[in-house]
C-alpha cells in the first residue's frame, strides 16, 4: 500500500463501516487497493485484511491522507481523542470529503474539528448491513456537487437515502435510526401473538416477518397510502377489523408515535452532552 493510492480511508472499523465498505466493493465502487481501514483492535485489523483485502493501520493520520473520502466511524464519545491524534494540513490542495455517521455531532462541532474540510452528516440504520437500509444526509457549506453525488453513491450503495436539514436529523434517529427496534418488537408481538393462538413458534415467526417484509414492499411498490391497504384489508364485520379495534384500544398508533418522539427527545439530550 501507498497513500498515494489510498482513495477512501475510514476510522473505525466496526459493523456500519463493514456494512458500507462491503458494499462499496461488491458494487466496484471502490477497490481493495484503494482502501485503508484504521482499527485499533488487532484481531478486527486481522478481520478486514483476510475478508476483504483491504489495507489496515492503527495511524488515524494515514487515513486523512485520502485523496477522495474519509469515512468517520468511530464512537462519538471519543471524537476529541481522535481528534488530537491527528495531523492536519493547512495546505491548500483539496481535502477530500469527510462523511461522519456519529450520532448527535453537528456539523459545526466536525467543522471546529477538520477546519477546512467539506462534511456530510450521515443518519444510516441497521438494515444497511444487508444493503436495504435508508440514510438521511445533512451537508455542510463547503460541500460541492461532486462530492454530494459521490456520498450518494455511496449511502445508495446500502439501501436508500434522502437528503435533510441538519435540524431534522434527531427527528431521523427517532424514526429510521431507533425504528428497526420498534418493527422487530412489532414482528415478534405478532408472532407470540401467533402461539398465543395455537400456532408452533417457527411457524408464527416466519408467517410475522414476511407479513411485515410484504406489507413493506407493497406499499413501497404501490405507492399505496398505508390507511389505504389497511382499509382493503378490514372487511366489514370481519377479522381484520376486530383485531384493529383491538389495536386502537391498546393505543398502538399513539404508542408508535410516541415512541419515535421519545427517541427524538433523547437525542437532542444526547447530542447537548456531547
Amino acid at each position: 500500500m501507498t497513500i498515494d493510492s489510498i482513495q477512501f480511508g475510514v476510522i473505525g472499523g466496526g459493523v456500519m463501516a463493514e456494512a458500507i465498505i462491503s458494499r462499496l466493493l461488491q458494487q466496484q465502487i471502490y477497490s481493495p487497493s484503494h482502501i485503508l481501514v484504521s482499527e485499533p483492535q488487532l484481531q478486527r485489523r486481522e478481520f478486514w485484511k483476510e475478508q476483504y483485502q483491504v489495507a489496515v493501520t492503527t495511524d488515524n493520520n494515514h487515513v486523512i491522507s485520502a485523496q477522495e473520502v474519509i469515512l468517520l466511524a468511530i464512537k462519538p464519545q471519543v471524537l476529541d481523542v481522535v481528534a488530537e491524534q491527528l495531523t492536519l494540513s493547512s495546505e491548500s490542495k483539496q481535502s477530500p470529503l469527510i462523511l461522519s455517521i456519529l450520532a448527535g455531532v453537528s456539523l459545526e462541532r466536525l467543522e471546529s474539528v477538520f477546519p477546512g474540510y467539506s462534511i456530510i452528516r450521515v443518519m444510516p440504520n441497521a438494515p444497511a448491513t444487508i444493503g436495504e437500509g435508508v440514510s438521511a444526509i445533512a451537508r455542510g457549506s463547503q460541500v460541492s456537487a461532486l462530492q454530494l453525488q459521490k456520498a450518494q453513491q455511496i449511502f445508495t450503495a446500502v439501501g436508500q437515502l434522502v437528503e435533510v436539514p441538519e435540524y431534522l436529523m434527531d427527528a431521523v434517529t427517532g424514526l429510521s435510526g431507533s425504528g428497526p427496534a420498534y418493527v422487530a418488537l412489532m414482528i415478534e408481538s405478532l408472532a407470540d401473538g401467533g402461539v398465543a393462538a395455537g400456532l408452533p413458534r417457527a411457524i408464527a415467526q416466519k408467517l410475522a416477518i414476511q407479513t411485515v417484509l410484504g406489507t413493506a414492499k407493497l406499499l413501497q411498490e404501490s405507492g399505496l397510502h398505508p390507511a389505504e391497504v389497511k382499509d382493503r384489508v378490514s372487511s366489514p364485520g370481519g377479522t381484520t377489523i376486530a383485531g384493529v379495534t383491538e389495536l386502537e384500544k391498546g393505543g398502538f398508533r399513539s404508542a408508535v408515535i410516541e415512541a419515535v418522539q421519545a427517541a427524538t427527545k433523547r437525542s437532542r439530550e444526547l447530542k447537548i452532552k456531547n
